[in-house]
């Protein structure tokens, strides 16, 4: 028997919805983002990050006799008429600006994690993450007193601590210059 065209009937499909499929971005607006990294955690990774890094530079690899005998070869290759004696200054020069700069670096990244997912700047924010700088200053400090080829130095502790009070400084002075311009908006409550 043959049947036209128009004869073929599907049978009910009940299981099937009747609607079209919803849209990818109409799926991604009613189903809510899930965050499987808790808020601590990408507050405080950066700052916990860099002071493994300044813990590295803390040990027998990153020691004057050594970052010489990378650094010398460079600048005498930049200037051939350098000699070990004037190069000796320039050397001082950058060791002490690592250790001012690695502090400030991370006194910036303890603010955002002392800071966490709250706006603004606040006088306890910033000398919290100084107090947790200064105090892992003297930390390293410690730790570069027990090894061999690194001397232990307040004044080294004394340059860190300053450079994180520079970048809290820096911190105040970049939110006080930033809402100058463009204030956070203020809420009007109802009547």
């Amino acid at each position: 028997m043959v049947r036209a065209e128009g004869d073929l009937k599907l049978p009910e499909q009940p299981w099937r919805n009747p609607r079209p499929a919803p849209e990818l971005t109409e799926i991604r607006n009613r189903v809510p983002a899930k965050n499987f990294v808790p808020q601590f955690v990408r507050s405080w990774w950066p700052a916990l990050l860099w002071a493994v890094v300044i813990f590295s530079l803390s040990t027998d690899a990153f020691s004057a006799e050594h970052t010489d005998s990378i650094l010398y070869p460079l600048f005498h290759w930049l200037m051939p008429a350098l000699t070990l004696e004037q190069f000796e200054p320039i050397h001082h020069f950058i060791r002490k600006t690592a250790h001012f700069t690695e502090y400030f670096v991370f006194c910036v990244l303890l603010f955002r994690g002392v800071r966490g997912p709250r706006q603004g700047w606040r006088w306890t924010w910033a000398l919290s993450a100084l107090a947790i700088a200064a105090g892992y200053a003297a930390l390293d400090e410690v730790h570069q007193a027990f090894v061999v080829s690194r001397t232990a130095s307040p004044w080294d502790s004394l340059l860190d601590s300053v450079g994180a009070f520079v970048a809290s400084l820096a911190i105040f002075l970049w939110f006080r210059f930033r809402f100058r311009r463009n204030p956070p908006p203020t809420v009007v409550p109802a009547d």
